[in-house]
């Protein structure tokens, strides 16, 4: 096709993801067409810095002939062959590779093709886990509010937006939902003034509010716990300090399983392996996909501890659950060719030494009207907007709407930097690069937001 056909196609034919066609109507649909290290390359030749990694996925960088050599390689030997009573090597090596750098027992690697996927099969698996130990009663699931788990009717039932659920109701039965974790709002999450002030104390009452609705369902009731190390949806809520550890002994003491959802965290975006051994816990089960192939091959996990596997290791019992292309042995290839590359170029210490260079970068942003909050870990924050910073005040809907839709947005995107402007909760910009940047790109993150969203205030 020639490039008009191109551009006509994406109009005409293509049905994109999360889109709003009308925004296209009288305008060209934004095409990337190449991609090099933490830039990409839109159908004009014009380039921008990748602020959000693709979508929380190219942690190695764009462009890695490696990693397209190893799919092409492993193509040519065996394209295809599912995981269906049968294995293929890649994907018994990858298992292996995985099941060593995973915190505790957590050896039993159960593959998917997304994120969406690895967490339908948690939550599966916790509700037949519990009947194979007398416990049917027990499936209700937790999870907190604003989260966002994927677009499964068992995945979405889990989120905790409400605006994308509403078009697809009725969900799944028995999803509960908790308080989240946003620090700068802790005062009107938990109604107790000066929370916001007291990390310890709110990361306390958090956790607590996990307990206290395990109790009103009844323990005999809930399967699983699902929470983000990093809660993506509202803009990035690190958890505050004895948070996890206390979530752990409330799921210990009530049999319930701890689910720490890692679809974005894992694989170096907070400078660990996986997000649990960032602050300190190990779950149960770890749902992951995204970062684990840099994107360069669709693939997604759901690794499972030692005594969750042990039900299905005897008699007639089987996890009755699959996909086709979970495991595919060209995505199981460039996996394995990703993880040496994280090895070989120590990627966890590179995030980890320049985490605080990111953050300090991000944080002279703080010294604009528009900027509440500055909040993340490792390579993944997220930047409040305000209308009035000392009152925390937030933009009504209108607001939102001209501010993020209406203008930033697009405004990034045409200053050179791809990122996303969300409003799933309050207003953020959100922000994710792939794991090789530094303090060269952070520099011009910080200069391209500092002057859209300058124009931004200007607007309001």
């Amino acid at each position: 096709m020639t490039r008009p056909d191109v551009l006509k196609a994406a109009q005409d034919n293509l049905w994109m993801h999360f889109t709003r066609h009308s925004s296209y109507d009288n305008t060209e649909v934004p095409m990337i067409v190449r991609g090099e290290g933490a830039y990409i390359y839109d159908v004009h030749g014009k380039r921008y810095l990748d602020g959000l990694a693709g979508l929380f996925v190219v942690q190695v960088g764009h462009g890695r002939a490696e990693l397209a050599e190893a799919a092409a390689k492993q193509g040519k030997e065996l394209a295809f062959f599912p995981l269906w009573s049968y294995v293929h090597p890649k994907a018994a090596e990858l298992a292996a590779r995985i099941a060593e750098l995973t915190p505790g027992d957590l050896n039993r690697v159960f593959f998917t093709t997304g994120g969406g996927e690895a967490v339908e099969s948690a939550w599966k698996l916790a509700k037949q886990y519990f009947k194979t130990q007398g416990k049917p009663l027990k499936t209700k699931v937790i999870s907190r509010s604003i989260a966002y788990h994927g677009t499964p009717h068992g995945a979405l039932s889990l989120t905790g937006i409400p605006g994308l659920k509403e078009a697809f109701e009725p969900l799944v039965p028995g999803a509960l939902k908790v308080p989240n974790t946003n620090l700068y709002r802790a005062d009107e999450i938990s109604g107790f003034p000066g929370f916001d002030k007291d990390p310890e104390a709110f990361g306390r009452w958090a956790a607590d509010q996990v307990g206290k609705a395990i109790e009103m369902e009844g323990p005999d009731t809930v399967a699983a716990v699902f929470v983000e190390p990093v809660q993506n949806a509202g803009g990035c809520f690190p958890p505050p300090p004895g948070y996890f550890q206390r979530l752990r002994e409330i799921c210990d003491e009530n049999d319930v399983l701890l689910v720490s959802d890692e679809v974005i965290c894992a694989f170096g975006r907070l400078g660990t392996m996986f997000g649990g051994q960032k602050f300190d816990y190990v779950p149960d089960i770890i749902t992951c996909a995204k970062g684990l192939t840099s994107g360069y091959s669709p693939i997604g996990a759901m690794i499972a501890s030692e005594r969750l596997f042990e039900p299905f290791k005897h008699g007639t019992e089987m996890f009755a659950h699959g996909y086709t292309f979970g495991g595919h042995p060209v995505s199981s290839a460039v996996a394995l060719a990703n993880l040496d590359i994280f090895e070989r170029e120590n990627l966890l210490g590179h995030v980890t030494e320049n985490e605080p260079v990111f953050r300090a970068t991000l944080e002279k942003l703080l010294d604009l009207p528009i900027v509440g909050d500055v909040r993340g870990s490792g390579y993944f924050y997220g930047i409040e907007l305000v209308k009035d910073k000392s009152t925390k005040q937030t933009f009504n809907d209108e607001e939102s709407e001209r501010l993020l839709r209406g203008f930033l947005s697009k405004a990034l995107y045409d200053a050179g930097l791809y990122c996303r402007a969300d409003d799933r909760g309050d207003p953020v910009v959100q922000l994710a690069p792939p794991l090789i940047c530094g303090p060269k790109e952070f520099d011009e993150i910080e200069s391209i937001l500092r002057s859209v969203l300058t124009e931004a205030w200007a607007r309001l």
